[in-house]
């Protein structure tokens, strides 16, 4: 299995060939993607008492049908979309529940919060019902009006967001409006992780951004590590667009032009003085990978200012060169390489998780 120093002065990079095959990303499908919470959608869609919303767990990559359903308590539910008799889908689209869940295939039914309830022809069957012919419960959670879920959590929900609402939970996130005008779906023939690299330093931003590069202050750039996150502040450069950052902020006193928060393994909330843009990362193939991005604004008149601006052109020059390195990286004549000990922190701690997330068995 790969191995990465924690001693980011002598430690190697991934190998190339982790980028570079199929039972790569297989192995992380299993042990990382599983266990790892992911984006699903915002509370909008679920908003009322007997609702419900069937989804995959990473749609195009591992499609677990899921569902989410809010009771007449408003609680919500997330389970398993599939009938514990024969293996049918229960919900195909958002509706309205009025009686609970009931099977298409062979009337079995289920309460709104996934227990079963009753079944047709069942006279005879000995021991039951029993706990399996509950539809599998899995927890769900939510930061602000973003919900997530995990098929098997290796790490609490709330190790992943404490740091992120700790330094940013001041700004009135919830009452940030989605854009569907400024949100868009790109596809990159590269690795999902080498994009992941890519996002998690700014080393290469004077390089690959001019433009970006002229609105923040490369000097100030840092990175701070947390368990299962990462921050990456940007400073502006005198006159670039800032946050008005509250007294109580610990940032209070610095220019801050956006904070740059990763969240293991393939989530990033950048937040910019005029709102968020939400990144999720989604493999497809070893080599494809779909980049959402969902834009939320807060204040219209700081758009196309500063840092935030211009995040289509950022995200074609990133493109553009993470694919020239997954070329790069499936040479025969690459192996690995080193980590700046200054500016690839974030890139050292992104793959010393994915290696312990692969070791365990």
């Amino acid at each position: 299995m790969f191995q990465v120093s924690k001693d980011i002065r002598e430690a190697f990079t991934l190998p190339g060939a982790f980028y570079n095959s199929e039972e790569g990303l297989e192995l992380c499908r299993k042990r990382l993607f599983h266990r790892s919470w992911q984006y699903i959608a915002d509370s909008e869609v679920i908003r009322l008492p007997d609702s419900a919303y069937p989804f995959d767990f990473m749609e195009g990559f591992i499609e677990e049908p899921l569902l989410f359903t809010r009771d007449k308590q408003d609680n919500l539910h997330c389970f398993s979309n599939v009938c514990t008799h024969r293996g049918n889908i229960l919900i195909d689209h958002p509706c309205t529940l009025n009686s609970g869940i009931t099977c298409s295939y062979h009337g079995r039914r289920f309460n709104i919060d996934g227990t079963f309830k009753s079944m047709p022809e069942c006279e005879g069957m000995k021991d039951f019902p029993t706990p399996e012919d509950d539809l599998s419960k899995l927890q769900v959670k939510q930061w602000k009006q973003f919900m997530f879920t995990s098929i098997d959590p290796a790490f609490p929900f709330e190790a992943v967001f404490a740091e992120m609402e700790a330094r940013v939970g001041w700004m009135p996130v919830d009452k940030f409006v989605f854009d569907p005008t400024r949100s868009q779906e790109y596809l990159v023939r590269a690795n999902w992780a080498l994009y992941c690299d890519n996002y998690l330093e700014g080393f290469h931003i004077p390089y690959i951004h001019k433009d970006l590069a002229r609105s923040l202050d490369y000097q100030g750039y840092a990175s701070e590590i947390y368990p299962w996150s990462n921050l990456q502040l940007g400073i502006a450069k005198g006159g670039e667009m800032a946050f008005d950052l509250p007294k109580d902020s610990p940032d209070y006193g610095k220019r801050v032009a956006a904070y740059y928060y990763w969240l293991f393994p393939n989530i990033m909330f950048n937040f910019y003085p005029w709102g968020l843009s939400l990144n999720i990362i989604r493999p497809l193939k070893h080599n494809l990978t779909r980049v959402i991005f969902r834009s939320y604004v807060w204040d219209p008149s700081k758009l196309d200012q500063g840092a935030g601006a211009l995040l289509d052109r950022v995200e074609r020059e990133d493109e553009a060169i993470v694919e020239k390195v997954q070329k790069g990286t499936n040479s025969l004549l690459y192996n690995k390489g080193r980590y700046s000990p200054k500016m690839e922190q974030g890139v050292h701690h992104f793959h010393r998780l994915i290696t312990e997330m692969l070791s365990e068995k």
